[in-house]
């Protein structure tokens, strides 16, 4: 699991990986906050340490910037013992708030606390048979030849790949994917399922999306 430290203190920031890294954690470690927010945009964290007393940019920019695109949890370092300080922190967005000095094995105890909380993280990449569907970048492909989606055809293909080998109602799909009621006399659903299947099945001799009679559809590799 990888953690990103903010910390401009060079003695506590080495301490701070260092004890990571023995409590097996893969640890990053940014001086600054621009660098450390450089990071927390662009590389895909499980959890940040975050100092407030930052050069280039406080912890409390760093935070609000990074709210405006990633939900990371967060946890909050300072040397400040005041409740003005906290509150800000925890209204910006923080889970989290500890005040220095600190034992690392509370900051350890809050970090996996945190991470025991946070909702599960959407893979990166899902792959069934030679399907592969890259989430962040919105690319799809089947073996080397690259298949272009609309934004529905993609987020119906990423809920049946995320939950590979469910048989998903045509209502449970509907709800997620228009966010709306199903209806029993409305074939959004099928058409949908007719359209993804031009693009990702019929080319291919070995088809990945199957109805279930009276069920609604699966997507999964056969023998």
């Amino acid at each position: 699991m990888r953690i990103l430290i903010v910390e401009d203190e060079t003695k506590t920031g080495d301490y701070l990986r260092k004890g990571l890294l023995e409590a097996g954690f893969q640890a990053d470690l940014a001086r600054t906050g621009p660098g450390g927010l450089d990071l927390a945009l662009h590389e895909d964290y499980a959890l940040i340490v975050l100092d407030v007393m930052l050069p280039g940019l406080d912890g409390w920019s760093v935070l609000r910037q990074l709210r405006e695109r990633k939900q990371t949890p967060v946890l909050m370092l300072t040397a400040r013992d005041e409740v003005a300080d906290r509150v800000r922190g925890l209204e910006l967005g923080a889970d989290d708030y500890l005040i220095k000095p600190f034992a690392f094995a509370e900051l350890l105890a809050r970090l996996r606390t945190l991470l025991r909380r946070a909702p599960p993280r959407p893979r990166d990449t899902l792959n069934v048979a030679d399907l592969c569907i890259e989430v962040q970048r919105r690319r799809v492909s089947r073996g080397d030849v690259r298949i272009d989606l609309t934004v529905q055809d993609f987020a119906l293909l990423q809920l049946l790949a995320e939950r590979e080998g469910d048989v998903l109602s045509r209502s449970l799909i509907a709800s997620h994917v228009w966010d709306m009621n199903f209806e029993s006399d409305t074939n959004v659903v099928d058409v949908a399922i007719r359209r993804l299947r031009a693009k990702i099945d019929d080319p291919y001799p070995v088809k990945l999306v199957h109805t279930v009679r009276g069920m609604g559809y699966v997507l999964e590799a056969r023998a």
